[in-house]
C-alpha cells in the first residue's frame, strides 16, 4: 500500500460519504441540525479515520483506525 488512496475500504467510504450527502439532501429542514448533521458527520469520518490509520507507523494503529471506521459504519448505515 502506498497510500490510503489505494485501500478499496478508502474508496468505497468515499462513495459512501457521497451518497449520505445526496440522499440527506432531502430530508426536511426541521432535521438539519439533527439526525442530518450526525448522518453527514459520521459518513464524512469514515474515510477520515482510515486515511489516518494508514499514516500511522504502527500496524496496531491502523487496525484501531479500522475499528473505529467500522462502528461509525454501522451507524450510517442503520
Amino acid at each position: 500500500m502506498k497510500t490510503h488512496k489505494d485501500l478499496n475500504a478508502w474508496k468505497n467510504s468515499i462513495d459512501l460519504a457521497v451518497e449520505i450527502y445526496n440522499y440527506t439532501s432531502a430530508f426536511p429542514k426541521s432535521e438539519l441540525f439533527c439526525l442530518t448533521s450526525q448522518l453527514r458527520r459520521a459518513a464524512v469520518s469514515i474515510p477520515s479515520n482510515i486515511a489516518e490509520g494508514a499514516a500511522r507507523n504502527q500496524k496496531r494503529e491502523f487496525i484501531r483506525f479500522l475499528r473505529i471506521s467500522l462502528i461509525l459504519w454501522a451507524k450510517s448505515t442503520k
